[in-house]
């Protein structure tokens, strides 16, 4: 039984507002009929048309380009027509309605690149790379894009999809000779080839979360004791005047969230409620949410007063213990009567004064690198990545962990079940969850004599 033809789509292909050119694009099995009762002729694929758009009543819409792309040999899979007429919103808005007139309905928003995946042209996380392109905001999220709409990230996650895959089958195999210990059915190579995939999975874990940064911008939230001058330093990288700043310990009771560029790289700063035992309801609560926000945090921006750093260190120590990179301002520096005398133990050190300017551009250089990456997070292999795939990852590796210390104990079944996990865990990255792989697999691979 074949399946149904989809209904033939039409949406203004480019950006709201007037231009040179505009293009309404249309995709699916009218697309074709459609174009060449507007155009007033057929149009051979892959070549650029120069013809007349007519409405209803033969009367000339605009004149302009009809490209015709055959399917599968197009964007979607399907016949795909491309109509490009000067730019005005409301000449585009009168071929758009033609086209609903002659057949077609308005895609919905992703619809085309919906398509592209469901007839096999894009892979999931391609088709998100789509729009990561699309809203790119610099050079070097274009070019990451780029990479993944390529299918650098896809090709990754299915070259360790298919050697959990291959583990599994050799897992699922081996439950069939229980009896057997599992040094004899290659228990050995077996726990090699787990090492190495734990190894191939961490490495693609932290390339996601490089991309996901560079897609969604370093989240850094301000953290310190009461008058350490977190809402100064927010002030002056924001370069307004964005919090209230007063000389009264726990003027910030509530979360405060500025987004900056530094280079073309995104950043969000959240200022927080400053952390000391005691205070009223209010600052209680104002604290709870600053530990709440670090949970969350890509960056925490400690910042102790340079005068007292010791007492500022053991205030927030606690606090950002669970963050993955923390960078320690000791503010006010200018305000010091010598050098500073106290390092809380740590390279990420940087010595400021909000007030004054003094240190602020190491501080910009500093964040900019840490959004950017450096050393192997600078690479220029960098491809995007979203919070989702990030997630999908870490799920896969606490599978795979599972399953090693299942198989270190020789519960073969459950180790097949975690492989079987984290394997899923994997195919909803690109969209390829194919239970019935396993059974290929096994088919193709062993010979159990049955």
């Amino acid at each position: 039984m074949t399946e149904p033809a989809r209904d033939t789509i039409v949406a203004v292909a480019t950006a709201p507002g007037a231009g040179g050119v505009g293009i309404v694009r249309l995709s699916g099995a009218g697309a074709s009929a459609i174009a060449r009762t507007l155009a007033g002729r057929a149009l051979r694929p892959r070549h650029a048309h120069h013809v007349r758009f007519r409405d209803a009543r033969g009367e000339v819409l605009d004149d302009g380009i009809a490209l015709y792309f055959q399917g599968p040999a197009s964007y979607t899979g399907e016949d795909v027509v491309e109509l490009q007429a000067h730019g005005s919103p409301a000449v585009l808005q009168e071929l758009l309605l033609r086209c609903c007139e002659l057949g077609a309905r308005r895609a919905r928003p992703g619809e085309f690149s919906e398509r592209a995946f469901l007839e096999g042209r894009l892979d999931l996380a391609q088709a998100e790379a789509v729009a990561d392109l699309i809203a790119a905001a610099d050079a070097r999220a274009a070019r990451a894009a780029r990479r993944a709409l390529d299918g650098e990230f896809s090709r990754r996650v299915d070259a360790i999809a298919d050697e959990l895959l291959a583990i599994r089958v050799h897992v699922e195999a081996a439950i069939d000779f229980a009896d057997e210990p599992l040094d004899t059915l290659g228990g050995a190579g077996l726990g090699k080839r787990f090492d190495a995939l734990a190894l191939a999975l961490a490495a693609l874990l932290r390339a996601a979360e490089r991309g996901r940064r560079l897609r969604d911008g370093l989240h850094a939230v301000i953290v310190g004791p009461p008058n350490a001058g977190k809402s100064s330093l927010l002030n002056a990288l924001a370069g307004s005047d964005r919090a209230i700043v007063t000389d009264i310990a726990g003027t910030t009771r509530d979360l405060l969230q500025e987004t900056i560029r530094i280079d073309g790289v995104e950043l969000t700063l959240v200022d927080t409620a400053g952390l000391r035992d005691g205070g009223d309801a209010i600052e209680r609560e104002g604290m709870r949410r600053a530990r709440a926000e670090l949970s969350r945090a890509d960056l925490a921006i400690a910042v102790i007063d340079a005068r007292d750093p010791e007492a500022g260190h053991a205030a927030v120590a606690d606090a950002i213990a669970g963050v993955a990179s923390v960078l320690w301002l000791h503010n006010k520096s200018d305000l010091l009567a010598s050098g500073p005398a106290f390092d809380p133990g740590t390279d990420e050190v940087l010595h400021v004064s909000a007030r004054t300017g003094a240190g602020l551009d190491a501080l910009h250089r500093r964040l900019r690198g840490l959004a950017q990456g450096e050393g192997e997070d600078a690479g220029e292999g960098a491809f995007t990545a979203r919070a989702r795939h990030v997630d999908a990852l870490l799920r896969a590796q606490a599978h795979l962990v599972e399953a090693r210390g299942q198989l270190d104990h020789e519960i073969l079944d459950l180790a097949a079940e975690s492989l079987r996990l984290g394997h899923d865990e994997l195919g909803a990255i690109t969209g390829r969850v194919r239970p019935d792989d396993l059974l290929g697999h096994i088919f193709s691979s062993f010979c159990i004599g049955k």
